[in-house]
């Protein structure tokens, strides 16, 4: 079963798809979150191309553990995309994975400028796969 992953950003959205056997997760793009709580056409094609069967969405939770305010809008959005989708939806946290994601892209050789459009993408599959290391 492949599942996506959305990292939900007030401006983008990152995308990240696991393999069919749940064991490898890619990043795959990064899309204006504008455009995936609408289910415009660039989302619908990203989700035809790797028709998931399930949603995860990462959730901010604060350095001891909570929800703020940017997890509860978060958890909206993600809950209103995959009842749009009519898909099963969970959430992981997410804190750090972006710290990660640019210390990735750093070591190989981007800048700031050049990380810009692939930061979203790569911290959701860093937390995707984390999930899925998580249930082997």
């Amino acid at each position: 079963m492949r599942i996506m992953a959305l990292d939900i950003g007030e401006v983008r959205c990152g995308i990240a798809i696991s393999d069919p056997a749940e064991r490898v997760a890619s990043p795959v793009c990064v899309l204006p979150t504008a455009e995936v709580l609408a289910c415009a056409a660039p989302f619908k094609r990203v989700l035809e191309d790797w028709e998931p069967e399930s949603l995860l969405s990462g959730l901010p939770l604060s350095l001891n553990g909570e929800e703020g305010p940017q997890a509860k809008r978060i958890k909206k959005q993600a809950e209103a995309i995959a009842q749009r989708l009519a898909l099963p939806l969970e959430f992981c946290d997410e804190r750090l994975s972006s710290n990660e994601a640019k210390r990735i892209l750093r070591e190989q050789g981007l800048d700031e400028r050049a990380m810009r459009g692939k930061v979203d993408m790569v911290a959701a599959s860093i937390f995707l796969q984390s999930w899925l290391d998580a249930r082997q």
